[in-house]
């Protein structure tokens, strides 16, 4: 019989060896359906990777595409750390999204120095209440998170394309759901000239670093992995568990509020009901590939990145649909959650039943 046996602490290295195995396992694996499609898999992986990295074009554009993908990482993987199952970043990025709408287009007036703050601040705050509440939920009725921020996700996208259709509506958008556009002085400032990709990156990246040193040097840090390691320990030693649920709910919806902040601010302007691609969903495979780091997040949300962007590149060169990028993204999670399964335990075959083998 097969016996599976738990394994010790699992060093920095063999993780990043299990994300870079599963990310290969991801990329052989899709390389059967472009075979039954009639594609050369070198050929086609060539294009991807010429469409994600062989021009500044290229290169700038998927880092617009990683943006995102880091901040909804980042959600998921500070709230997984704690054990909080948040599957609703899709939702809160929405949420943070409205929130930097409301407020950019002219709600407040001021300078730039003021409407951009007050932006990001809105669009975070945002994020972070709707996680809020599912949070309470579950630390104060015992409530499943993964099945309500799953269902606020569908909540929040049709209260947003409610307000698209009313409210909030562009006059002058000739009956499209869609916002007014964020004034000028709200909006994101460009990183390079004539390219797409915006300060979002940046505060993507700072804010990696400030989750990793969260993580790794202060004392709710580490009050967050000893609730993710065991609750009712952590109870016992005197750690507020609710009180930690709740403030990881909060960074971590305001994470993914963020990432809305950065495609309406940043890059679009402004807010239709088809933002997001799936950026909420995708986070969590960018945040299992990384194995929960927060710098690991960056890695894994490039790697991502360049396989929409040379998917879509690919797609338009050889005429095969771009959905081979969601599948190499779904492949991805499902090779991650198999090798999670060897790093924690060892598999052993037995000949004989654990009681049998205690009898002896």
């Amino acid at each position: 019989m097969i016996r599976f046996e738990p394994r010790g602490p699992v060093a920095v290295s063999r993780m990043i060896g299990v994300s870079v195995t599963a990310a290969l396992a991801a990329l052989i694996l899709a390389a059967i359906p472009m075979l039954f499609a009639g594609l050369s898999v070198f050929d086609a992986y060539g294009l991807m990777i010429k469409g994600a990295w062989g021009s500044m074009f290229a290169f700038t554009e998927m880092l617009t595409r990683a943006a995102p993908l880091i901040l909804t990482g980042l959600a998921a993987a500070v709230a997984f750390r704690a054990k909080l199952w948040n599957i609703g970043a899709e939702g809160q990025l929405y949420a943070g999204a409205l929130a930097a709408v409301a407020v950019g287009t002219g709600l407040i007036s001021g300078p730039s120095f003021v409407l951009v703050p007050a932006v990001i601040l809105a669009g975070a705050l945002a994020g972070g209440l709707v996680m809020l509440v599912p949070t309470l939920l579950k630390t104060r009725l015992g409530v499943d998170e993964v099945v309500t921020t799953l269902l606020l996700n569908f909540v929040i996208l049709l209260f947003v394309q409610m307000m698209l259709e009313g409210p909030m509506q562009d006059p002058m958008g000739m009956g499209w759901p869609q916002s007014e556009p964020i004034l000028d002085e709200a909006a994101l400032p460009k990183l390079m000239d004539r390219m797409r990709i915006h300060w979002g990156l940046v505060i993507a990246l700072a804010a990696s670093l400030g989750v990793y040193f969260l993580l790794k040097r202060t004392v709710w840090g580490f009050e967050i992995r000893a609730v993710g390691e065991n609750a009712a320990a952590a109870r016992h030693a005197g750690i507020p568990v609710t009180a930690t649920f709740v403030r990881v709910g909060l960074l971590s919806g305001a994470l993914a509020g963020l990432a809305g902040v950065g495609e309406v601010a940043g890059l679009k302007g402004y807010l239709t009901a088809d933002l997001s691609p799936g950026f909420g969903y995708s986070g969590i495979v960018v945040a299992m590939l990384a194995g929960l780091s927060p710098i690991g997040v960056v890695f894994a949300a490039l790697f991502i990145a360049s396989i929409f962007v040379g998917a879509d590149s690919m797609s338009r060169a050889t005429g095969v649909s771009n959905y081979l990028a969601d599948l190499i993204v779904a492949i991805s999670l499902l090779c991650v959650l198999v090798s999670g399964l060897f790093l924690r335990f060892r598999i052993r075959l037995a000949t004989s039943s654990p009681a049998q083998e205690t009898a002896k």
